[in-house]
């Protein structure tokens, strides 16, 4: 099938300050993939992340380079050989199964979930900063079930036991966002054990992952840097318990949902998770959460201003995407 593509870059501003071990932001900055096609549109929408290398600009011109393959016909399986995964193809992605479910006529969620898709729990995230900083986050979101909280700085002991004082009732990821090290991640790992933390994420720096092999997981520890698509699973044995998966990692739903089946298939716990994005980037995300043991697709409750329409959130609670929306 061949389409028209229009590709736009688009800010929304985060309610405060996003902060992880690797620096603050004030926006979000996304591209938006729409393919057009005998009188249906499609989206989609990705976040460049420089943690990859990408940025708004690299992405569009990604994006851009695919032109004459998508108004000369391309499917999803093409893509996946054309381009590398990452940002600019989870957007071409997204956007090819939105336009399959407004062309052939029905809901997308028919073609990804195995029941009729749930509205699901997700977590909210606690921006780094001082304990009692962090404290006082979640002692304002401590009514909500899961909350995740960034650390991967010195005194993270503290930060964690801050946040679990503060929220009592509230299970707890940790993300370390690669920030801990060899020095100072057997500390951790017996703090967050402690606080009864219920999952760490990415821990050390992806690629210096064979240190977990030889340590003891008091808690399950989830990657999140060091996996992308399923061919990254069977190099993890060992080493982790979860794996995070994201559309902007995969390279869009359909790598995704690969890279789950082949992390269940060799007994990992699922985690889907996302970059700080609206809700056209949540809507394909929520059907793929389904089945998952862990959900952190907040992106939209960290914005001052969202999509409209948007995805429906009840406190922690997100319903899957109607049409009018995605998919």
């Amino acid at each position: 099938m061949s389409f028209s593509l229009l590709v736009e870059t688009e800010r929304f501003p985060i309610a405060g300050r996003f902060t992880i071990a690797r620096g603050s932001k004030t926006e979000a900055e996304v591209v938006t993939c729409t393919l057009s096609r005998d009188g249906h549109a499609g989206r989609g929408e990705c976040v460049p992340y420089r943690r990859y290398g990408e940025t708004v600009e690299s992405v569009v011109d990604a994006i851009e380079a695919m032109r004459r393959h998508m108004e000369g016909g391309v499917s999803r399986e093409d893509l996946l050989q054309a381009m590398s995964p990452g940002a600019a193809r989870n957007a071409i992605d997204c956007a090819l199964w939105d336009i399959e479910a407004k062309t052939m006529g029905h809901n997308a969620h028919q073609r990804v979930c195995r029941v009729l898709p749930r509205p699901v729990v997700t977590a909210l995230t606690i921006s780094l900063g001082e304990p009692q900083e962090m404290a006082a986050q979640a002692r304002a979101a401590a009514h909500r079930p899961l909350l995740k909280i960034k650390v991967g700085s010195t005194n993270d002991a503290a930060r964690i036991h801050a946040v679990a004082s503060a929220a009592p009732n509230s299970r707890i990821i940790v993300d370390a966002n690669e920030g801990w090290t060899e020095d100072n991640i057997r500390e951790n790992l017996m703090a967050s054990a402690e606080f009864h933390v219920a999952l760490i994420e990415q821990p050390l720096p992806a690629g210096q992952d064979e240190i977990l092999r030889h340590i003891p997981h008091p808690v399950p520890i989830c990657a999140d840097e060091s996996v992308h698509v399923a061919e990254d699973v069977d190099a993890l044995a060992g080493l982790y318990d979860f794996v995070n998966i994201k559309l902007d990692k995969a390279g869009g739903l359909t790598a995704a949902l690969r890279l789950r089946d082949r992390a269940r298939e060799a007994g990992f716990g699922v985690m889907i998770g996302c970059m700080v994005g609206t809700s056209l980037a949540m809507a394909p995300a929520v059907l793929l959460a389904q089945d998952a043991d862990y959900v952190d697709l907040d992106g939209p409750l960290l914005l001052a201003r969202d999509r409209s329409p948007g995805l429906t959130y009840t406190g922690s609670i997100v319903s899957p995407p109607t049409a009018d929306i995605w998919g």
